[in-house]
């Protein structure tokens, strides 16, 4: 089918003010989500922080899980993603560092991804049937705290 080459501009312009919208909604999402927690934090001693950092095309956020096996399951989760670039996470902060082509996917696909596969994520609630069929290692404390500091 032939397109117009002005129509291809006007659907680029859309696609981008589109996704401007989306990551800011994810953004304020993500500082609210915070604002909640430091409140709560108040009253406990975990530290919950939502999103770490976004800059440019690396993105931080919390994921829930114990072992090495977890950790094999969330980076194939996030790299099973066009424009993910280098997925790796931190066991022991219970963090998510991605490298992502922001042209392919954003930080919220990433987060799905790795909900899908049954882990909590900062931005995402683990899928249920996926969890409950996670090895018993991988059976993570589902209210433990994410983003910790060393």
């Amino acid at each position: 089918m032939f397109v117009h080459k002005t129509q291809n501009k006007h659907v680029r312009k859309q696609y981008l003010k589109m996704r401007k919208v989306v990551y800011s909604v994810v953004l304020m999402t993500a500082i609210l989500m915070g604002c909640a927690t430091e409140k709560k934090e108040s009253k406990t001693t975990t530290t919950t922080t939502t999103v770490l950092k976004t800059e440019g095309t690396t993105a931080s956020f919390g994921v829930r899980g114990n072992c090495g096996m977890c950790k094999k399951t969330i980076e194939t989760a996030a790299n099973s993603l066009e424009g993910v670039t280098n997925a790796n996470w931190n066991s022991t902060q219970k963090n998510m560092t991605v490298s992502i082509d922001t042209t392919k996917t954003n930080v919220l696909d990433v987060a799905t991804s790795v909900a899908a596969s049954g882990y909590d994520t900062a931005l995402s609630t683990g899928n249920i049937e996926a969890y409950n069929s996670l090895p018993g290692c991988c059976k993570y404390d589902r209210d433990m705290a994410m983003n910790l500091k060393e």
